[in-house]
């Protein structure tokens, strides 16, 4: 093989080995505050693609913030850092700029409308632009939801709920899932149901970062696990490497 032949083999060989190690999303030295209170503290993070990162933390660590930072919302404002997903930067967009570019957030709230029946609420989502997942693949993932998609959104049980959030998610064109505490007040069958759902999309690319106080459930769930303290990154490792870390647990998540 000729000098030229094995130069450019090796070159191609190395941009390859970048594009599958380059993170698909990832959070750099990331600022941001309700008005002078400053919350999210330097925070950077990566997740690979199809990836479940469990972000955790004690009460006001961060967490919820770090995921509205995350999604643009208004609050709380980001003054500093940037944030990229699959190379397209996000860090300039706002809340419905992002959403549009594949970040969808489920809040802790979860946001049904009222006055919507489980079907309205997933179709309502699907008018953004984006190919979504379609209603046969929804109600074929979550067949409560099809047993109840004439009835009103906000009559569904607290987990029935859960998994419409999440459905609506899905009926947008979603690479990256946010879910603030899914898991609260929740019996544990809906919660493993919630989880079935979280491990099959994962073969799809999809990629989510959960935020849960049920931090056990979530690192069981979870590839990689990032902990915050105060705003600031204080472990970023494999799920593993917290389950087996008594010290680390009791220190940061008080189990």
């Amino acid at each position: 093989m000729s000098s030229i032949a094995m130069t450019t083999e090796t070159t191609v060989s190395h941009a390859a080995n970048i594009e599958t190690t380059r993170p698909f999303f990832s959070v750099r030295d990331m600022h941001a505050y309700y008005g002078e209170s400053y919350i999210v503290q330097g925070v950077s993070l990566d997740v690979r693609q199809g990836e479940i990162l469990a972000l955790l933390g004690r009460n006001g660590a961060g967490k919820t913030s770090t995921l509205r930072t995350i999604a643009r919302t208004d609050n709380p404002q980001m003054r500093q850092g940037e944030i990229w997903l699959d190379g397209m930067p996000i860090h300039q967009m706002k809340s419905f700029e992002a959403a549009r570019s594949g970040i969808q957030l489920v809040p802790e709230d979860r946001r049904i409308i009222q006055g919507l029946t489980v079907e309205e609420n997933i179709a309502l989502a699907k008018v953004a632009p984006g190919n979504g997942w379609s209603l046969e693949q929804i109600y074929e993932s979550f067949p409560r939801l099809a047993e109840r998609r004439t009835q009103d959104g906000v009559t569904l049980s607290g987990g029935e709920q859960q998994m419409l959030a999440i459905a609506r998610a899905l009926a947008r064109d979603l690479k990256l899932l946010l879910l603030d505490e899914p898991y609260e007040g929740l019996a544990p069958v809906i919660v493993h149901e919630i989880e079935r759902i979280l491990h099959s999309i994962k073969p799809l690319g999809i990629t989510t970062i959960i935020v849960e106080q049920n931090a056990v459930a979530a690192l069981k769930l979870a590839d990689r696990a990032v902990i915050l303290d105060t705003g600031e990154v204080v472990f970023a490792g494999t799920a593993k490497e917290v389950l087996d870390n008594t010290e680390l647990r009791h220190e940061y998540l008080a189990i």
